[in-house]
């Protein structure tokens, strides 16, 4: 619920319906940008009990239902057409359940005018293969990366891959090895064949950055499962509310046509209207990759409609394919947002997200998203457009929902970073190692801080797009705290400027000081590196900028 002054008649939906067409998939020769993959995946819907039949049936069913239309162009099979491997190595199907092949299956979804996705597993065993049939048993890819995926592009001409890590796990493969290694052998068949293929890397936690050189996209957490909180009876998976926590401070690292993976949504079953409008209003914003779990035979029409709104569409499929960090913070009211169309330009998409467990009110701040003076909004869910002249828009959101808009104003440059949404980069999740993060600290500003800068040249926090209307002297203000004396190096665009030294304020994370630096800045996009190559920097909560006359 938005409350403003003025009702204007600006009429955003026929640029959002626009901006999705300039974000079309590119060529295979163009893999600079693709928009996240968005389409229906068989796992949630039908675990390893797919066939020919159901398979087709949803291709049928995204083109009836007019999905393809907004840009679900993919169905995806995931576990369970294969049967063992043949003697020689070569994979043998389950000719039961697809008897006339998987290139038929590939050339009929093609024949709707949709792209086929299939799944593999790097390493030797699939994850269904563990507990239901032996299957799925030594048809990975692990030694057999280029035969296989010659198979899965060349010959069948399928065009996306989602791969799994069960028999990675059951291996002891190294991930960043074998994830590259076929990564490379996908990146080698794309110039054989001369078509994009999209990889998925499926990890179950946020792999570290050298993923982002690697895949199309990739998991950032475990399975998703169809509810708010986490289930003990279903420890495998995390609720709605863990996935989005983690989410927050994960947003570097989608952008150029590679994005964070939130996992298939999980409308229609457990999650409340609320909580379903979180979970697709959420994943948009975030250009998380788009994958309806559902049989799409089944879908109600209060899924249908939120699947097909065309505004949070746009905002996913953006041509910039930006994360969303969070600009504002009230308790557990997360305000976030990126720039649509044009970096720094007039547009941006803005979400106010509720976690807490009752109705909220908040003042969004137009300073904190980048603007000045009045803006134009444009509600996503509504399809209200309001004009607001003042300094805050006042959202009332429910417990566990999500309010979507448009604001379109002018911008001014920004003068706060936080350390949270900066390029970490080092930032992973899987080994016990002290990796810089981004931590909850109830005394920083937005309530969260980084850690673990340093102890090597390579472990800094970088801030990669400070940007500038007008070159010239600029103070930087670096926001910090330390329980021991801690050094910390600033690099500008590549030059070291300034090396603070002994940095002590008695506390790791609730007293906390200031340094700052006065450096040229060019106009335009800046780079901003903090780190220390021979030991641990102190903890930063953020950076303040101010032009110097």
């Amino acid at each position: 619920m938005l409350n403003t002054k003025t009702i204007i008649k600006t009429s955003f939906l026929t640029a959002a319906l626009a901006l999705f067409t300039m974000a079309q998939p590119a060529s295979a020769q163009q893999r600079d940008f693709l928009p996240p993959m968005m389409g229906w995946g068989a796992w949630n819907a039908f675990g390893q009990r797919i066939s020919e039949e159901n398979i087709c049936s949803q291709a049928d069913w995204l083109v009836k239902l007019g999905l393809d239309k907004l840009g679900y162009k993919y169905v995806c099979i995931d576990d369970g057409f294969w049967d063992g491997r043949n003697d020689d190595g070569t994979l043998r199907l389950q000719t039961k359940k697809f008897p006339n092949g998987m290139r038929k299956v590939a050339d009929y979804i093609h024949s709707k005018g949709l792209k086929a996705g299939i799944y593999s597993d790097a390493g030797d065993n699939t994850c269904a293969s563990r507990n239901v049939e032996p299957w799925g048993l030594n048809v990975g890819l692990a030694g057999h990366e280029y035969d296989d995926c010659k198979l899965y592009f060349a010959d069948w001409d399928y065009d996306y891959i989602k791969v799994d890590y069960c028999g990675g796990n059951n291996m002891g493969l190294d991930e960043r090895k074998q994830y590259t290694k076929i990564g490379d052998v996908i990146k080698r068949i794309e110039k054989e064949i001369g078509k994009n293929i999209v990889y998925n890397v499926c990890r179950w936690e946020f792999p570290g950055t050298w993923i982002t050189r690697t895949a199309d996209s990739w998991r950032t957490t475990a399975d998703i499962i169809d509810s708010w909180e986490d289930d003990e009876k279903r420890a495998w998976g995390w609720g709605l509310k863990h996935i989005l926590t983690r989410a927050r401070y994960e947003q570097a690292y989608t952008g150029g046509g590679h994005y964070n993976d939130l996992d298939g949504l999980q409308l229609g079953h457990r999650l409340n209207d609320q909580e379903e409008r979180t979970h697709f209003a959420m994943w948009c914003i975030y250009s998380s990759p788009i994958v309806i779990g559902q049989d799409l035979r089944t879908l109600s029409e209060k899924t249908l409609t939120l699947l097909r709104n065309a505004d949070l569409v746009a905002m996913n499929q953006d041509r910039l394919g930006l994360g969303a960090p969070v600009v504002q913070r009230e308790g557990e009211v997360y305000v976030v947002a990126k720039d649509m169309e044009t970096l720094h330009g007039k547009k941006r998409a803005v979400a106010v997200l509720n976690m807490s467990d009752r109705k909220q009110t908040i003042e969004v701040c137009l300073k904190s998203l980048g603007f000045v003076g009045g803006v134009n909004i444009h509600d996503c869910f509504s399809k209200a457009d309001t004009k607001s002249e003042g300094n805050t828009v006042s959202v009332t959101v429910d417990a566990h929902d999500t309010q979507a808009f448009f604001f379109v104003g002018e911008r001014q440059d920004k003068t706060l970073y936080q350390a949270e949404e900066a390029w970490l980069n080092e930032y992973q999740r899987l080994a016990n190692l002290p990796t810089a993060e981004a931590v909850d600290a109830s005394k920083a500003c937005l309530g969260a801080m980084v850690q673990n800068i340093g102890n090597s040249e390579r472990n800094y926090l970088e801030w990669r797009d400070v940007y500038v209307t007008k070159g010239g002297k600029y103070k930087l203000t670096f926001a910090y705290a330390a329980a021991k004396e801690r050094d910390l190096k600033v690099n500008v665009n590549g030059k070291d400027v300034k090396t603070f030294t002994n940095l002590n304020t008695g506390s790791w994370d609730a007293q906390w000081s200031t340094c700052s630096v006065v450096v040229n800045l060019k106009a335009g996009s800046n780079k901003v590196r903090l780190g220390n190559a021979e030991a641990f920097a102190p903890n930063i909560d953020y950076m303040r900028i101010e032009a110097v006359k």
